[in-house]
């Protein structure tokens, strides 16, 4: 029976690393591995982690957490799994740890996607230290496997960090098909009586914490070439949120932007839109694209990450650039027409990646790596292509 161990910060039900790695963990128990976790609890053993009531203070506190985590929390990490040599370990973010480690986005490419990239990395200097960080894990030998997300987080990895030392896997996240489904009726009703809404609105929702990072403002901007469509914005934080609103307000569509901040449970607010959008400048994988088309909503989104492999634009959703008029235009374009084919072609193009498809591919990896520790492999030899 192959054991694993998931060394992850957090580990939960929901959306973003923390669902990715609990996604993972049950359907690795559901396939028959044994599975434990090492978090950002353990590493701290016991002992409280008091977060700052201050939104400045909060940010260092977050990137001291990063800092932390990297450096001792990583070397704690690999104590727990020398103790445990048959396991095969899989990292997620900052732990410096394990077999396996899934990249979840890389931070330089992300700088990049903005624009000013020495500018934003150098005003924040624990950008500085995960770029520094993930230099020595991607060269060195941390790690034995990379799982990366998509084909583009490929690409990614190897113009940002050059060779990457460890064999690169391509693993795409999946998506729980009976959690997030096309609503019946009933659920379509709950949802909009929940917003206030009628039968005749057309609505898009766009869901992300990073709003600049996520392209929110081209989603605003483009209610203006799309009248009839309202927008719903789940994610962000206070001072973000009054920034977006301000903005909305500023040119004229305010009235037409819903701002419900951050949301556990997605399922009502999928339920009562009639389209997803998401104009980001950078992606690993989106779960939240995945998470729309398994809800039977068309995907308006920007050619990053995952989103080339699965949106098949004009059938399933469109892929535009960070451009407000053509955001717009599309959303108009769905908002005309009747979407049931649209909503089938969405759920159909999300049904191959179940998250137990993506957990038997980490299982076969981590079975791959358990047999080459029994019979280890000459050194020197160059590293292999990435397999998807």
């Amino acid at each position: 029976m192959t054991r694993i161990v998931q060394v992850v910060p957090f580990i939960g039900p929901g959306s973003g690393v923390a669902g990715v790695a609990w996604n993972l963990e049950q359907e690795l128990r559901a396939l028959g591995a044994t599975v434990e976790r090492y978090t950002f609890d353990d590493a701290r053993r016991g002992k409280a982690w008091q977060w700052p009531r201050r939104s400045f203070a909060r940010r260092l506190a977050r990137g001291w957490r990063v800092v932390w985590l990297s450096t001792v929390g990583g070397a704690r990490a690999r104590r727990f799994l020398a103790e445990r040599p048959d396991a095969i370990s899989i990292c997620h973010n900052d732990f410096m740890a394990g077999d396996v480690y899934v990249d979840h986005g890389v931070i330089l490419a992300s700088m990049r996607a903005r624009g000013n990239p020495a500018w934003l990395m150098i005003r924040n200097p624990f950008h500085v230290f995960i770029h520094l960080r993930d230099l020595i894990r991607y060269r060195g030998r941390t790690h034995r496997a990379v799982v990366a997300l998509s084909q583009a987080d490929v690409a990614e990895l190897r113009s940002t960090y050059g060779r990457v030392r460890p064999r690169i896997e391509v693993i795409p996240n999946g998506v729980d098909l009976e959690r997030f489904h096309p609503p019946t009726p009933g659920e379509r009703r709950k949802g909009r009586d929940l917003l206030r809404l009628g039968d005749e609105e057309r609505v898009a929702v766009f869901v992300g914490h990073e709003f600049h990072r996520k392209g929110l403002r081209y989603a605003i901007e483009g209610l203006r070439y799309a009248p009839g469509v309202l927008l719903l914005i789940i994610g962000g934080s206070d001072d973000i949120i009054a920034e977006a609103y301000a903005q909305a307000q500023a040119i004229g569509v305010g009235e037409r932007v819903l701002f419900l901040g951050p949301r556990q449970s997605l399922g009502s607010y999928l339920a009562a839109s009639d389209m997803f959008v998401l104009p980001s400048a950078y992606e690993a994988n989106a779960l939240v694209v995945l998470e729309a088309l398994a809800s039977g909503l068309p995907v308006v989104t920007t050619r990053v990450g995952f989103a080339p492999e699965i949106i098949e634009d004009g059938r399933n959703g469109f892929l535009v650039a960070q451009d407000a008029r053509e955001v717009g235009e599309r959303l108009a374009q769905l908002a005309d027409e009747d979407l049931s084919d649209w909503s089938r072609r969405a759920r159909a193009s999300a049904e191959p990646y179940t998250w137990r498809a993506a957990a038997r591919r980490y299982l076969d990896l981590a079975e791959q790596l358990a047999a080459e520790r029994r019979r280890p492999v000459a050194h020197g030899r160059g590293a292999p292509e990435a397999r998807g």
